[in-house]
């Protein structure tokens, strides 16, 4: 893997370090932005990315993974106030449509975007500007625009540190289930009855064909060749709806297995597949990925074999196993994150919105902003008038079957 020089730049700090209201005693002393070196932070990193606030995408293993395999080592910009490290924006810098765009390292694979923040790291909206002011001259030569995506100006019953600068919706929010110690208290909150009924019925029709497991591989080996059944049964699902596969790239496969092989306990892990096994055969008729810090549970992706039993709701299934399994497990939060489908709504009493930062460098960054923000508008006005969106979907696939749920 590649390096980078540790403090590469440094930006002249804020010309008036007093403190303004709002702010903690942290933000009370001017913040210092720079670029470092990655290795350089992974004590820091570390210690940030455990606080509930933050992101696991914003992880040390997870952007670490990343750039073993893209072979693009991130830029990391650090924000200081005297000795302490107040956040931390990890960046890769990519050409999109001729611009150079820093964005967080993982791109449309991330649910979640929080950067990296202390605790008491709160600055007031001023502040937050400097901070935006201090970002665009560290990338001066090095991109033309910053798009931080898909961040929550609230999560976790906590205002993001950088909300002020939170001013343009994403295209999608996401959606969480909040667990409870007991299954039966997390049902409450759906339509417990109905929720029971059909998992009776699933159940059944899996337990006639001769029954099933909620299998979750043991070894790294059982994991990658999993999480490889997964991809062929992606790419099947969407050349089936004249779709393209985001999972195609061989990059982002390797990005996947290299998360895999990442550390992790049972707090703590950066993927771990789970599946619905058949008893007869040992065939695979549901996969899902899933992430955890703390507490949080994310789910990354899912799939099917529409062969296999599809009366059964073989994903539906799985769902209800693996959040009866985290709340077993003391999680407190399982995600769905980002997109809206149906089957998420079902399960979800908690929609966030989210937003994308945008931070323009040079003028044909500038340029690139004010079409991305016209553009952006225009598809979240398609997504919100369903017919509309539903025949923009349908134009996309062809005009072939009914198009896939994100659980397909």
């Amino acid at each position: 893997m590649q390096t980078i020089r540790s403090a590469i730049d440094e930006c002249p700090a804020p010309t008036d370090p007093s403190a303004e209201p709002g702010e903690t005693a942290a933000e009370s002393t001017a913040i210092l932005c720079r670029l470092v070196d990655m290795a350089s932070l992974e004590h820091e990193w570390r210690r940030l990315e455990r606080l509930p606030l933050n992101s696991l995408h914003q992880g040390y293993d997870w952007c670490r993974s990343w750039s073993i395999a893209h072979g693009r080592t991130p830029l990391v910009i650090e924000g200081r106030a005297g000795d302490r490290t107040l956040f931390l924006l990890p960046l890769e810098i990519a050409r999109r449509n001729g611009i150079r765009v820093a964005a967080f390292p993982g791109g449309r694979h991330n649910n979640l975007n929080t950067g990296l923040c202390a605790e008491d790291f709160r600055p007031a909206p001023a502040r937050q500007m400097d901070i935006r002011r201090q970002i665009a001259l560290l990338l001066k030569g090095k991109a033309d625009l910053a798009v931080l995506e898909a961040v929550p100006r609230r999560w976790r019953d906590g205002d993001h540190p950088l909300a002020a600068l939170c001013m343009r919706t994403h295209l999608n929010p996401s959606f969480q289930l909040p667990l409870h110690p007991s299954f039966e208290e997390t049902l409450k909150q759906l339509n417990a009855k109905r929720r029971r009924k059909k998992f009776r019925t699933q159940n059944r029709r899996l337990e006639e064909a001769g029954g099933y497991d909620h299998w979750v591989p043991e070894t790294l080996a059982e994991q990658h060749t999993l999480l490889d059944l997964f991809f062929r049964q992606k790419r099947v699902r969407f050349e089936a709806h004249g779709l393209p596969d985001v999972f195609a790239d061989p990059e982002i496969r390797a990005f996947f297995h290299t998360l895999i092989d990442a550390g992790s306990t049972e707090q703590d892990y950066p993927l771990r597949l789970h599946a619905i096994r058949l008893r007869e055969g040992g065939d695979i008729a549901a996969i899902a990925g899933l992430s955890r810090k703390g507490d949080h549970i994310i789910c990354q992706f899912g799939s099917i074999d529409g062969t296999l039993h599809p009366e059964a709701s073989p994903g539906e299934l799985l769902f209800w196993l693996m959040i009866e399994q985290a709340c077993a497990q003391g999680a407190a939060l399982f995600d769905f994150g980002v997109g809206d489908q149906g089957y998420k709504r079902s399960w979800c009493p908690v929609e966030t919105v989210l937003y994308d930062i945008s931070i323009p460098i040079s003028t044909a960054g500038r340029i690139a902003a004010t079409l991305h923000a016209a553009i952006g508008r225009a598809k979240l006005g398609i997504k919100r008038n369903p017919r509309l969106y539903r025949i923009i979907q349908r134009l996309r696939a062809g005009w072939r079957s009914p198009l896939p749920t994100e659980q397909d």
